[in-house]
C-alpha cells in the first residue's frame, strides 16, 4: 500500500511538472516576445528540445520556437521564448 501511495504521488508530480512546461510552437502568432535562450551539448533533437523548454520554463515562457540547430555529435540550438 505504501508503494502505491508513492507510485501515485510521483505520477502526480510528474504531471504536474509537464502541465506547467514551455510548448514548442512553428507560428508565434498573437504572442508576445519575451528573449532568447540557448543551449548545448544535446544527443538527440529531443534532448535538444527539452532542455530549450526547461531554459523558458526558467524564464517564464509558456512557448518557445525553435530559431536554429547545429552539431554533429553533440548539439546546440536557440529559441526565442513568449508569453
Amino acid at each position: 500500500m505504501k508503494a502505491l501511495l508513492i507510485t501515485a504521488l510521483v505520477m502526480g508530480f510528474i504531471s504536474m511538472n509537464t502541465a506547467s512546461a514551455a510548448q514548442e510552437i512553428n507560428h508565434a502568432d498573437g504572442k508576445e516576445k519575451m528573449g532568447v535562450v540557448s543551449a548545448s551539448n544535446a544527443y538527440t533533437l529531443d534532448e535538444l528540445s527539452n532542455a530549450l523548454s526547461r531554459k523558458a520554463d526558467q524564464q517564464g515562457a509558456t512557448s518557445f520556437k525553435i530559431l536554429s540547430t547545429t552539431g554533429d555529435n553533440r548539439l546546440h540550438g536557440v529559441a526565442e521564448i513568449y508569453k
